[in-house]
């Protein structure tokens, strides 16, 4: 079902998709592919700061900005499955090429920043589709996670694209904008007020009856997926393009 012959984008993975969940930009790529866009991976990616950032490391997190607008500057469309990533690059990379009193930088940062997209952005804003020709016949839920939709402000795109897909049954999760505890370093740093959180958030995922529990960002399903393991709920976790790449002849 192409619709968009033509169109190059850069996938910007995310480091920890590349690291530990590499299915998610894999996924990423069969969706635009299918579409009809080409997909490029520029193999000088790493981190775009958001850990250093969020963590109160400003100055170390400046070089991954330099490094960011290096890989991705000669790209018309940078695409993420990763909505926390996405609004980082939004939030941050301003804010940190200011602190580095590097006029060129602001410039550079501020000539790339505007062509960065999460995947559900890119599809639903710039190709115009919600229907990917997806099929995935299972009972899901979704999370909108924190950054994605405070940060990012995806808004109900990936609920768009998720009704579109064949066979699925999408409930609403309740307390759905609660955040799950995960947070970045804050779950390392007051765990037990995380495992608080990410219990209350896997007791309204078990309430859905969903087979699946669906979002934008892994990091954010790493942590209700660890309590949901750990009660035996026997509940799946998936990212949305793992979701949107599933067809009926290579079902997910």
């Amino acid at each position: 079902m192409t619709v968009a012959t033509g169109t190059t984008v850069a996938l910007f993975a995310a480091c920890y998709n590349d690291t530990v969940w590499p299915g998610t930009p894999i996924s990423t790529v069969k969706v635009l592919e299918r579409l009809g866009v080409r997909v490029v991976f520029p193999r000088k990616q790493t981190c775009c700061g958001q850990i250093f950032t969020n963590t109160g490391y400003a100055a170390e997190a400046i070089p991954l900005v330099r490094g960011f607008v290096d890989t991705f500057a000669a790209f018309d469309y940078v695409v993420a499955p990763s909505g926390s990533c996405v609004g980082a690059v939004r939030e941050q990379h301003h804010q940190l090429a200011e602190r580095s009193g590097d006029a060129g930088l602001v410039r550079e940062v501020a000539a790339v920043v505007p062509h960065v997209y999460d995947i559900s952005e890119f599809l639903v804003d710039v190709l115009k589709v919600t229907d990917v020709g997806a099929y995935f016949p299972h009972r899901v839920t979704y999370h909108p996670t924190c950054h994605s939709l405070r940060v990012a402000h995806v808004g109900d795109r990936p609920q768009q694209l998720l009704r579109a897909v064949r066979g699925i049954t999408v409930v609403d999760l309740p307390n759905a904008t609660e955040c799950c505890g995960f947070g970045g370093t804050f779950s390392v740093k007051n765990p037990d007020m995380s495992i608080s959180m990410a219990s209350d958030k896997a007791r309204h995922v078990r309430e859905t009856g969903a087979e699946v529990l669906v979002a934008g960002d892994n990091m954010c399903l790493m942590n209700i997926g660890g309590v949901l393991k750990r009660q035996r709920a026997g509940v799946r976790i998936m990212h949305l393009a793992e979701i949107l790449a599933s067809t009926e002849e290579d079902p997910a």
